[in-house]
Parts: C-alpha cells; structure tokens; sequence
C-alpha cells in the first residue's frame, strides 16, 4: 500500500495557515469553501486507508470534488495576496 498524504490545507500551502485562518475568518465564502474542502478530504482519506468502502470511480470523483475545492481555495489566497482583499 501507497504511502497516505493527509493533505490538509497547511500541508497543501505550506506558510499559509495564518493566512488561510485569517481570510476563512473574514470572508464566509473562503470558509465554506476550506470546510467543504476540509470535509471532502476526510472522506477521500478515510477510503484510501481502507476504513470505509467504496468504488475506485466514487473516489476518483471524490478527488476531482478535492481539487476543485482547492482550485477555489488557491484562486482566492493568490488574489487575497496579490490585492490584499
């Protein structure tokens, strides 16, 4: 069996978490977002150790669900950088 990534969002933007924090504090769309990104990795996670089952094609459409959430999540923390919004 293959090595598990936890792939939490500090893990995925390392140097971020206060940024990460500040901005799911401030904006409820980005909060949302870390959560259904947060929620959605926790599943992918808990099938990947083998703790709850699945089909190979529900989890790949899991990990599609993932990436997109992080996607949005990377788009907003560029734009907070770039803008300071």
């Amino acid at each position: 069996m293959m090595s598990l990534s936890s792939h939490d969002l500090v893990e995925e933007f390392p140097g971020q978490a206060e940024q990460i924090r500040d901005l799911a504090a401030a904006d409820l769309h980005f909060s949302n977002a870390v959560a259904a990104y947060t929620e959605v990795n926790r599943e992918v996670l808990r099938i990947e150790s083998e703790m709850e089952p699945a089909s190979d094609e529900y989890l790949e459409t899991l990990k599609k669900k993932r990436l997109r959430h992080l996607d949005e999540i990377h788009e907003k923390l560029l734009r907070q950088r770039h803008t300071g919004t």
